[in-house]
């Protein structure tokens, strides 16, 4: 049974900093790239980060770029995300993401999201 379970959401003020954590099981998770998304209340799903399936690559979105670090350790099966100088604007419920394309086919895997919220 393929699991992706997100957590180390929560209120944190301005400013401050939260490290995610998604831990996987049910799918060989060292052969798929992780991405981190975040949808806001009323907006679209956005693209945080992502990480190549052996972590040599990272890539963000402009306005996390500096802040935000997306890593994994394919040895506990979980990827992070380290959260630093956070705004209002980063409210929202992270959800990760496992992708693979193997023979054509594009396997995606989804968690249920942990809510972060920033606010004073």
């Amino acid at each position: 049974q393929v699991q992706l379970v997100e957590s180390g959401g929560g209120l944190v003020q301005p400013g401050g900093s939260l490290r995610l954590s998604c831990a996987a099981s049910g799918f060989t998770f060292s052969t798929y790239a992780m991405t981190w998304y975040r949808q806001a209340p009323g907006k679209e799903r956005e693209l945080v980060a992502t990480i190549t399936s052996a972590g040599g690559s990272t890539n963000y979105a402009d306005s996390m770029k500096g802040r935000f670090t997306i890593s994994r350790d394919n040895a506990k099966n979980t990827v992070y995300l380290q959260m630093n100088s956070l705004k209002p604007e980063d409210t929202a419920v992270y959800y990760c993401n496992a992708h693979r394309t193997f023979w054509g086919k594009n396997n995606d895997y989804w968690g249920q999201g942990t809510q972060v919220t920033v606010s004073s």
